[in-house]
């Protein structure tokens, strides 16, 4: 049985116009190509400055792309993201496109188990206590304690804030999961439990596209690379 494709790159492509340098354009993603099924971990590789950030910004509608299409399979149908509404963006990432960043964007005065309960109480169908109890599991599974749970992440170290910013990511099951280097400030052990955590989602259906320049995690979590290469200014 052929799993569900959930995410089409067509022809993608990506400049952007360097206005401090005399309109030179610098071309990042150009005649970008890839199919993303339900259960699979589809990883990025390529050296560095070959658009891989770009491409997962381009996919999650930060960016717009020059040319070509973002298709996602979005509440039973096909949406092109290249050409969606503000509106249509926004109900994407509620409801099937998350993204996990190498950073946690800290909310000032917010307990830490507030901010990883919010997504899950922004799709509405279960209370607070149930939001909470979730962000809680998370938590433990990610080692972080349980006395920092009713403070603010502003004064955590990286790794925790970390931690907290892929709990808050995976807390939500998701259709389509971005991940743009998530593990890189992370131990060993922990790095081990995000595995555990993206073998689970995939289980459950959830198509993931990532960055991980950690060999180690790249081959734990990926059943595909997507290799990636450089492209020179216009």
């Amino acid at each position: 049985m052929t799993a569900t494709l959930m995410l089409e790159l067509r022809d993608l492509g990506k400049s952007f116009e360097l206005h401090h340098q005399h309109g030179a354009r610098l071309n990042v993603l150009s005649g970008m190509n890839l199919r993303l099924h339900a259960g699979e971990c589809v990883v990025l590789s390529g050296p560095s400055g070959a658009g891989k950030s770009t491409l997962l910004r381009v996919v999650y509608a930060n960016y717009r792309p020059s040319f070509g299409a973002v298709h996602v399979r979005h509440a039973e149908r096909w949406l092109d993201l290249a050409k969606a509404t503000p509106h249509e963006v926004l109900d994407v990432r509620r409801r099937t496109l998350g993204y996990v960043s190498q950073f946690l964007r800290v909310i000032p005065r917010v307990p830490t188990l507030d901010i990883v309960a919010e997504p899950l109480l922004q799709m509405g169908g279960v209370s607070l206590e149930q939001a909470r109890e979730r962000a809680g599991n998370l938590l433990r599974r990610l080692n972080v304690p349980e006395r920092l749970w009713h403070l603010p992440p502003g004064t955590f170290s990286g790794g925790e804030q970390q931690r907290v910013n892929i709990a808050r990511g995976l807390i939500m099951p998701r259709p389509i999961l971005l991940l743009d280097e998530p593990t890189a400030s992370l131990d060993a052990d922990n790095r081990a439990v995000v595995a555990e955590l993206l073998s689970e989602a995939r289980a459950a259906g959830s198509a993931v596209l990532g960055i991980f320049h950690d060999e180690d995690m790249r081959d734990r979590v990926a059943t595909r690379l997507f290799p990636m290469q450089a492209l020179e200014a216009a």
